[in-house]
């Protein structure tokens, strides 16, 4: 096996020097000659770097320097892991083209572009033939290498041979992960068979038959073939897309194809599962799952959430397919079908072992945003010597029936969040409420005029949010309603990384007014709006034009809202929100407006609830469980050089189970809940679980203690911050 193994690397060193005479000379060679761009293509790419250049919010020129910072986030969109193209390729291009990028994109030229297109998918075949080649043999999984797998920041290989050093450890890692990912699957498969009770009457065996072999190799030919079938329109779309996502990652170009899946969603007339997908940033052959539509098939299961790496999708058969290196539109087309069938999805967490992978089957739907939205609750709190009745408002999105609104319906024939909210106010008031927790988190925002709107129900009267657009003009949204209140009482926002937009727009007044305590953790920081472009030749885009600002004159982007009290992160070491992206706008600052706060909690309060909050949560078996599995995460770092040994691996993969298990049993012993026995057994009980609450509908579907705590913990800071 290792004989074998060292003479395949043998064969990719020497060919490796053979390359290095003339690396460039035979990649020319060796790139497939690229279309030639049509008219219509020709005018879009005029029509995009028009908008660039007069009309996005920094009011930056399409000049030469912005040219270069252009081609180096197209370097980077085509290879984020920077293991393909090599630093000489980028050298060369950048010598050609870096002086006249914005000018051959402003007279419409995309051959620069395509050029380096085709570079890349020589250096993509390059690697899917050393990867063919090399498992058509034995794979040594024992070396005594190590692999660092986020390479993001990492340089270039200066040649081809350390770059196809590379390749080999990457595939006998890729090989390693295969190979533990099926014996945990299989070991979940004797669960399943030896204690049957665990299935609840489901089908949940999964009899994984092919090889790591099989599996990988099944894979590399996917991509390698996706590669291939690239339509011209995707390439322009990857080329416009870079000089958008240049400015602001929230700038983008949409290809025909995707430009009317858009159109699809905001049509709510998508027959699917209810998600927004996008290739993973940092690890383009991986799916990440950024949103889910409200009252979705996706959303109603419970088991998704954003931020998931879909990695499989089975077939009608049954059969799963690994998605790992397919094109979202591929997965679009496998998890797509007729309304009331369904379908499965293998999903993971990001940095999670694959072990720890969930399946999740999801009944397809016209998926309507207008099917679910605001939930309403009143739940018992244990203060003091007293029970407190608290309500609970969960908003999951800020909704507008745009289109509804449009056609001049009336308002009462369609669903808007501010009109929903408003009904189920009313009904906590007459329930007569100790005081409220409004639920933002996960909220991705939406509706600027229903944040508006929502704000006036609980501050008496004044502006709510500033908008400045790219003229430097300044709109202030108000509160005109002459100080009425639908709600007085005592509340407290709730908030998370996943609070986006419009949801900090909410959380930020509420703060400036001093109305009640924002908890959680820092949100996402996306403080700008974008316009839709739809009078593209092909395609649309959506542009940013404006910028949010708070009362006080603080910006939203990029900061985000910063709670006034900390509650454990559940997005801590994932990179996720808006300061993790490249070319954010930043932070900044504009004039005040005139408004009176009405009340302010002062700095020496919110230090007393910290302590006490901190104290509370550190013997609060829900919120120890969830710090514990923060740290194993972390152990888990990307980053990190990781051994590209299986028994090393499986150590690891042993000692992250372990730990992950004893937090899970030591939350159940503290809640009076039976331990589990072994790991097997603790995932395919989660995998029944989740199945069994999928079923359920949304409304009657047990809270989930760990999230429970969180509303619990917001309850009872709003009545110690009465009490102090």
């Amino acid at each position: 096996m290792r004989q074998q193994f060292l003479w395949s690397g043998v064969a990719m060193a020497v060919a490796g020097v053979m390359l290095m005479q003339s690396i460039n000379a035979v990649a020319q060679v060796a790139d497939k000659r690229g279309f030639e761009p049509n008219i219509e293509q020709r005018i879009t790419t005029r029509q995009v770097s028009l908008l660039l250049d007069r009309a996005h919010y920094l009011k930056q020129p399409l000049d030469r320097e912005m040219g270069k910072k252009i081609l180096e986030t197209y370097f980077d969109n085509l290879d984020a892991s920077r293991t393909l193209l090599l630093q000489s390729d980028v050298d060369e291009f950048m010598a050609k083209y870096g002086d006249t990028y914005a000018d051959s994109l402003k007279h419409g030229d995309l051959r620069p572009g395509i050029e380096i297109f085709e570079r890349y998918r020589t250096r993509a075949n390059e690697y899917y033939d050393a990867a063919i080649q090399m498992l058509s043999g034995e794979v040594d999984l024992r070396t005594d290498q190590t692999i660092v797998l986020d390479r993001e920041h990492a340089p270039r290989f200066k040649d081809k041979a350390e770059q196809l050093n590379y390749w080999k450890i990457q595939i006998t890692n890729s090989l390693i992960a295969i190979t533990l990912n099926q014996e945990n699957e299989k070991a979940k498969d004797q669960a399943f068979l030896e204690h049957p009770e665990l299935t609840k009457g489901q089908d949940l065996i999964k009899d994984e038959k092919r090889t790591p072999n099989e599996i990988l190799l099944n894979r590399i030919n996917r991509q390698k073939k996706q590669l291939a079938r690239l339509k011209n329109d995707e390439i322009m779309e990857n080329i416009l897309n870079s000089a958008m996502l240049t400015y602001d990652p929230h700038s983008n170009y949409f290809a025909p194809v995707q430009a009317n899946e858009m159109q699809i969603r905001s049509n709510l007339q998508l027959e699917g599962i209810g998600v927004s997908i996008r290739p993973d940033r940092k690890n383009p052959d991986y799916t990440r799952i950024i949103s889910l539509v409200d009252g979705g098939p996706a959303q109603k299961t419970g088991q998704i959430r954003p931020n998931d790496l879909i990695i499989g999708v089975a077939k009608e058969d049954g059969t799963m397919i690994d998605t790992v290196g397919f094109s979202t539109r591929e997965i679009v087309a496998l998890i797509r079908g007729p309304k009331g069938t369904p379908v499965t999805i293998k999903i993971k967490r990001p940095n999670a072992p694959d072990s720890a992978a969930r399946y999740v089957t999801i009944m397809r739907d016209v998926i309507k945003q207008d099917e679910s939205g605001v939930q309403h609750r009143v739940i018992e709190v244990p203060y003091g010597k007293d029970i407190k009745r608290v309500g609970v408002i969960e908003i999951p999105s800020f909704y507008l029936n745009f289109k509804a609104r449009r056609s001049g319906a009336n308002i009462s024939d369609y669903r808007s969040v501010s009109l929903d909210t408003e009904k189920a106010i009313e009904a906590l008031n007459q329930e007569g409420i100790d005081g409220l927790v409004v639920d933002l988190r996960n909220n991705p925002g939406g509706s600027l005029s229903e944040v508006a709107n929502m704000l006036g129900f609980f501050i008496k009267e004044g502006p709510v949010v500033q908008i400045r657009d790219n003229r430097g003009d300044v709109q202030v949204y108000y509160d005109k309603d002459g100080g009425e209140q639908l709600y007085k009482g005592d509340m407290v926002v709730l908030v998370n990384l996943g609070s986006a937009s419009a949801s900090e727009i909410f959380s930020a007044a509420i703060q400036d007014y001093g109305r009640g305590l924002v908890v959680g953790s820092t949100t996402t920081g996306k403080g700008s709006a974008q316009s839709q472009r739809d009078d593209l030749a092909l395609g649309s885009a959506t542009i940013t034009q404006r910028k949010f600002y708070r009362v006080n004159g603080g910006s939203t982007q990029n900061k985000g809202v910063v709670p006034d009290i900390e509650l454990v992160n559940v997005y801590e070491g994932i990179e996720f929100g808006e300061r993790e992206y490249k070319n954010p706008l930043e932070w900044d600052t504009i004039d005040g407006t005139d408004y009176l706060p009405e009340g302010k909690y002062s700095q020496e309060l919110i230090d007393k609830l910290t302590k006490i909050s901190s104290d509370r949560q550190a013997q609060d078996a829900q919120f120890k469980y969830l710090t514990q599995l923060n740290a194993i995460r972390a152990f888990d770092d990307d980053k990190k050089p990781s051994d590209v040994n299986i028994d090393k691996r499986r150590a690891k993969n042993k000692e992250i189970e372990n730990r992950t298990l004893a937090a899970e049993n030591a939350r159940r012993q503290a809640t009076g809940e039976q331990p589990y026995t072994d790991w097997a057994t603790y995932q395919a009980s989660q995998d029944a679980l989740d199945e069994e609450r999928s079923a359920m509908k949304e409304n009657l579907r047990p809270k989930l203690p760990e999230s429970e705590a969180y509303v619990l913990e917001a309850a009872r800071l709003m009545f110690d911050a009465k009490s102090k």
